[in-house]
């Protein structure tokens, strides 16, 4: 009799435990399904709608979706965004792993490198884009002033084709390479001394260390950064408002920017929204296959 009631009152306790517990997590789940959950449902219904901005819906089902598929300024802007993010991307996890592995070895003036590097990081989107886009400008602008005084006519940055996209995917990277470089650099720096000294005494380069030692103990930061950074240049979206609008000739017009032009220019919210919706299903599938094939290169420390 006393083990069953032993049992019930361990049952009784568990039932409470776990009472509370979904007391402590309810504010976050209400949270979390008045302002994220159920408002991502709505945008879906409204994407199975014909809805102007300022008039009456209509429903009509995938016809949005249906027209994705033969909007050539939608294939442009998807296609933008991919080469934006594949430019960005390895350049700024090879940069930051770059400065990084300069950066955890001490030497004079370090504090004032470090900050020079990440002041770009709490600096405003806005205020950045801005500032290079009148470093960048055809005749007045500082970057071809200088390249004057060396006899060399500098090219219109932002108004040709071959040089828009790269040059916003260049002020992008230094813009952000500093968050990636800290987490990198904290990574490096939990690396076990033991290993370099065990791969000097067998005669390694420093290459070779940074190759089979400081690398594959850092991939796990390397597939942190790659998830965030991806994200990131798939959602971009300030410097290309501010420093393109799109242009020229769609040549910068991204995903994001197609959504915002489709919703507010257009007035169009049931294609905005299905616009939205591809791009949401795109990250989820890059996330769900990055999760998949991480056991493969990713080390974990048993």
């Amino acid at each position: 009799m006393l083990r069953h009631l032993t049992k019930g009152k361990k049952l009784g306790s568990k039932w409470s435990d776990n009472i509370a517990g979904w007391l402590f997590v309810s504010p976050m789940l209400i949270g979390f399904t008045l302002f994220m959950f159920g408002p991502l449902l709505y945008a879906f219904f409204i994407s199975l709608n014909d809805w102007p901005l300022l008039g009456d819906e209509t429903f009509i089902g995938i016809k949005n979706y249906e027209t994705l598929a033969h909007d050539p300024i939608f294939i442009k802007s998807l296609v933008n965004t991919l080469l934006f993010s594949l430019g960005l991307v390895p350049f700024n996890i090879i940069l930051a792993i770059f400065l990084a592995s300069l950066l955890k070895n001490k030497f004079f003036g370090i504090g004032l490198f470090r900050t020079a590097i990440f002041v770009p990081v709490v600096t405003s989107l806005i205020v950045w884009s801005i500032v290079w886009k009148y470093l960048l400008a055809t005749e007045l602008g500082f970057i071809n002033q200088m390249l004057a005084l060396i006899g060399i006519e500098g090219p219109s940055w932002l108004l040709s084709i071959p040089t828009a996209l790269p040059v916003v995917i260049f002020v992008s990277v230094l813009k952000n390479v500093g968050l990636n470089m800290i987490l990198f650099l904290t990574a490096m720096q939990q690396v076990p001394a033991e290993l370099y000294e065990a791969s000097e005494l067998d005669g390694a380069s420093n290459f070779r260390k940074f190759r089979s030692v400081t690398l594959p103990l850092i991939t796990p930061t390397v597939f942190l950064t790659m998830i965030i950074t991806t994200i990131g240049a798939m959602k971009v979206f300030g410097q290309i408002y501010v420093m393109t609008r799109g242009g020229p000739v769609d040549s910068t017009k991204v995903l994001v920017y197609y959504i915002w032009e489709t919703a507010f220019k257009h007035f169009d919210m049931g294609y905005a929204s299905a616009l939205a919706f591809v791009l949401f299903f795109i990250l989820l599938a890059f996330t769900i296959l990055s999760w998949i094939v991480r056991k493969r290169w990713v080390f974990y420390e048993e």
